[in-house]
């Protein structure tokens, strides 16, 4: 069994989200952005890759499985992978609720590139990286993970006095989109940290796009603005010949 102190993972975070893994599939819970933005970043792998339809999927940190089924509805083979026991509990669940077929299991991202590099079309992280001690390893290992022309698509929060300001005060104390105490703003990350994570693992970045949300409207939207939320794309090079 492997020692929890040697996982790139934060014990507390694991048990915060261990405490709300029930409302995992409740879009009315703490998880409302998580199920508002899935059609956003959904549509944006879907159209990048070539389609979904096909792809051998790896959704990293996949939490109850909402953008990793709503991949395999894609007609993707899709496997979930997360260090939360009651949240993929809850995934398995849902998904025998569905019909859904995924394989879901209990190993990190570098375990899982040990034992299956270079094995998936498509590899997700999304809104995991700002949850994890070491981000650059996470992604070092799903590049491990991409096969050869494959994609790595990625999402977290950028570091800066805005992204405070919207994503901490305002998502967390105002506007009460998310528990209070759900990020830690010294774990956000730049994007031109994250690019140089990419290209340090062998990636090369492709595209940069933000997410941004109206309080208005409460629309979320992708566009050009990536101070606050943003997505990232980066693609494995290649085999020789190929």
């Amino acid at each position: 069994m492997t020692d929890n102190s040697t996982l790139n993972a934060d014990r507390r975070e694991l048990d915060k989200f261990a405490e709300l893994a029930h409302r995992w599939w409740d879009p009315g819970s703490e998880f409302k952005p998580l199920h508002d933005i899935n059609p956003l970043r959904l549509d944006w792998i879907d159209e990048n890759c070539g389609g979904l339809a096909g792809k051998r999927v790896l959704d990293v940190g996949c939490g109850g499985g909402i953008l990793a089924e709503s991949m395999a509805a894609r007609g993707a083979n899709v496997t979930g992978i997360d260090l939360g026991e009651r949240a993929l509990g809850v995934a398995r669940l849902h998904m025998l609720e569905t019909g859904q077929q995924l394989d879901y299991r209990l190993i990190s991202a570098e375990d899982m590139a040990r034992e299956q590099p270079a094995s998936f079309d498509v590899v997700t992280c999304m809104e995991m990286l700002e949850h994890v001690p070491d981000p650059a390893s996470t992604v070092r290992a799903c590049a491990a993970l991409v096969k050869p022309g494959g994609q790595l698509y990625l999402s977290t929060i950028n570091r800066n006095a805005k992204a405070y300001l919207f994503a901490v005060l305002g998502a967390e104390y105002v506007l009460n989109l998310l528990p209070r105490g759900t990020h830690d703003y010294a774990r956000f990350l730049r994007p031109a940290e994250l690019s140089r994570f990419c290209r340090q693992a062998g990636l090369g970045v492709e595209e940069i796009i933000g997410m941004s949300y109206n309080p208005l409207s409460k629309v979320y939207a992708l566009g050009s603005d990536a101070s606050v939320n943003y997505l990232m794309r980066a693609g494995a090079p290649r085999a020789a010949g190929v």
